[in-house]
């Protein structure tokens, strides 16, 4: 008599449902390669191959993701053709899944558009979001502060509404708005509050210290600067969050394409600044979401 088929995995294992996979081992109904097959795949909450089913060529998507990490598999999109991206986006659909891809050609973003009309594309930030239907808005401050900032939003703040979990987004200069805009995205995408603060660099140091008071109110920072890279300690001085440093590849030729920023943000003397790879926005914005996220779950 053939064994019998191993049963359908549960998605969460309780004790009976355990002890009956193990008699069924133990009397010879399954075999234990399938009793693991079967435990393993519910141990990833998805039935047996579901998470390894292709998308499309050369793709193996990782459904299972937004299950294990909070969030689901992010979509790079450099290099990749329409046809995958849009095929990656479906699949997540599917699923029920928010995609986000990010380091999107224009051409490749408007092939996708037209496959799929209501995936979202920003030009500045190269990215493209479906599941997620408004743009980006910063999130108001919560209480009132004494000077006005160049700030992109022009919301009231609310005198009696209490503090807003949010991270704050910083740049050194207007030429870091494709790695800021990157940034914003990704928090939007993983629906984090946000707030912006735009060309603030250490060339003009009044810029910075008006901002202080605002940035004492996010989670966590990113900080967004090329050339020698000296913000992100600036603004870590003053704070008690973690600052999340992004060198750009912004400046002339001792800058290296960004090496010089990034070795001055690893050596600075701020304790409470950490750095991510040279322009990526998308990196130093999913940790800080992050950190968000853990506050918002906090009782």
């Amino acid at each position: 008599m053939p064994p019998h088929p191993p049963p359908h995995p549960p998605r969460n294992p309780n004790p009976k449902d355990l002890a009956r996979l193990l008699t069924e081992v133990a009397t010879g109904r399954i075999s234990a390669s399938d009793a693991l097959a079967t435990l393993t795949a519910a141990s990833f909450g998805v039935p047996p191959n579901a998470a390894d089913a292709p998308a499309a060529d050369r793709v193996t998507l990782d459904l299972d993701r937004q299950r294990r990490c909070g969030f689901p598999e992010v979509i790079y999109g450099d290099g990749k053709p329409a046809e995958m991206i849009a095929a990656i986006i479906r699949a997540q659909q599917d699923a029920g899944q928010p995609s986000f891809a990010t380091r999107v050609a224009a051409a490749v973003a408007e092939q996708v558009r037209a496959q799929i009309p209501d995936v979202r594309f920003n030009p500045i930030a190269r990215t493209l979001t479906a599941g997620i239907s408004e743009p980006p808005l910063p999130t108001p401050l919560p209480t009132p502060l004494p000077s006005p900032l160049p700030s992109r939003s022009a919301a009231a703040a609310d005198p009696d509404a209490a503090p807003i979990a949010h991270v704050a987004v910083v740049t050194a200069g207007s030429t870091d708005a494709p790695v800021a805009e990157e940034a914003i995205e990704t928090l939007h995408w993983m629906g984090i509050p946000f707030r912006s603060f735009d060309d603030i660099g250490v060339a003009g140091p009044a810029r910075l210290l008006a901002a202080v008071p605002h940035l004492r109110q996010a989670a966590a920072v990113v900080v967004i600067a090329g050339m020698e890279g000296a913000l992100p300690a600036a603004v870590g001085g003053h704070l008690s969050v973690p600052v999340f440093a992004v060198p750009t590849s912004v400046g002339y030729g001792a800058t290296l394409g960004g090496l010089t920023a990034m070795l001055g943000m690893l050596s600075s003397c701020a304790s409470n600044v950490a750095v991510v790879n040279i322009d990526a926005g998308f990196k130093a914005a999913y940790l800080s979401g992050l950190v968000v996220r853990q506050l918002q779950r906090s009782p």
